[in-house]
């Protein structure tokens, strides 16, 4: 018998948000099948995503991380921050680095903008790798209830 999870969080409340406020960082660590994995449920065929020797050919270090799991991973840390108090209105990013299998990518952001009237809050979002390396930059509006 499973035992009952309980979630103590909620999300955060929009009362309790603060210009400035960093975002709980998401801290993900690509590996090849996950990588392989996500291109058969996106129907992604680009063979540097799961073919290492055709990705070295293009003169790649390994397969290459998707640029929509760039933002999946951006994505499931904003809906982290929200839970069941608001949702993800919109998200733009853009990749700026590549990420390779092993590669460990942490998503961060901070609040740059709350709107009361709305209840809307905009962050800042990016992506870095282990060296500090920009992969992925953006913005993201979050409503909150």
């Amino acid at each position: 018998m499973m035992p009952d999870v309980k979630h103590t969080s909620t999300g955060k409340h929009f009362a309790d948000i603060e210009l400035g406020q960093p975002l709980t960082p998401l801290v993900k660590k690509p590996t090849h099948s996950m990588l392989f994995r996500f291109s058969a449920v996106t129907w992604n065929t680009h063979r540097i995503h799961y073919d290492q020797v055709y990705a070295k050919s293009e003169n790649h270090p390994d397969v290459l991380v998707q640029a929509t799991m760039h933002g999946a991973f951006l994505l499931q840390m904003l809906n982290a921050f929200v839970r069941e108090t608001g949702r993800v209105k919109s998200m733009d990013y853009a990749n700026r680095g590549r990420a390779v299998p092993g590669d460990v990518l942490t998503c961060s952001g901070r609040v740059t903008l709350i709107d009361s009237a709305s209840r809307e809050v905009t962050c800042e979002i990016e992506e870095t790798n282990q060296d500090g390396q920009l992969c992925a930059k953006g913005t993201a509006v979050l409503v909150f209830d």
